[in-house]
């Protein structure tokens, strides 16, 4: 028998990805969130759900633009420190010693250092609750060349992805590879 924690947001792990877009005086800024995932394949789309009161909440709805920046394990101080100080109130790109690229394909910046990015154009705000939903397609996806596999693909033990345990806000390296996707569970078939 499972015992009941009650409605809780326990759903783990959670991504630690860190937000970029920019303030009203076009200053790059960064955020983390941990509400967040692919939503669509066709067109291709992540969401992301943010609290109004966030710095970056009104970024991405004057700007209609984001990106999704990914960090290695090697980068989650920086992903910690951009969920706890507001772009209101520093430059975070100035304290950090990251780069800020501009995206030639939506109005936001993505982190140069960061292995995997994405830059994604508003297509729709959905308005839950305490959070807001923005669903971005996916324009790019850019990766550094040294964490593709053979294959031209992403190799997810090479960029060493962060993630979260929201309730324990601790954070976590991503696993061992425990098998393939359509290929490991024919063995119950």
């Amino acid at each position: 028998m499972k015992t009941s924690l009650g409605a809780k947001t326990l759903a783990t792990p959670a991504p630690a990805w860190a937000v970029g877009t920019y303030g009203p005086n076009g200053k790059a800024n960064a955020a983390t969130i941990a509400w967040g995932g692919i939503c669509c394949s066709k067109p291709p789309c992540l969401a992301i759900s943010l609290r109004s009161a966030t710095h970056t909440h009104g970024c991405i709805m004057a700007a209609k633009a984001f990106t999704v920046n990914i960090p290695a394990q090697s980068q989650a101080s920086l992903v910690d420190y951009f969920g706890i100080v507001s772009g209101r109130d520093a430059d975070k790109f100035a304290k950090t010693g990251l780069t800020a690229v501009k995206s030639d394909l939506v109005n936001a910046p993505y982190i140069a250092e960061f292995p995997l990015v994405f830059e994604c154009a508003l297509l729709q705000v959905v308005e839950i609750g305490l959070h807001t939903q923005f669903i971005g397609e996916i324009k790019d996806a850019k990766a550094d060349p040294a964490m593709l596999g053979p294959d031209g693909l992403v190799d997810m033990a090479k960029v060493g992805a962060v993630i979260y345990n929201p309730q324990a806000r601790e954070y976590y390296g991503l696993g061992e590879l425990l098998g393939t996707a359509f290929s490991m569970g024919k063995v119950h078939a």
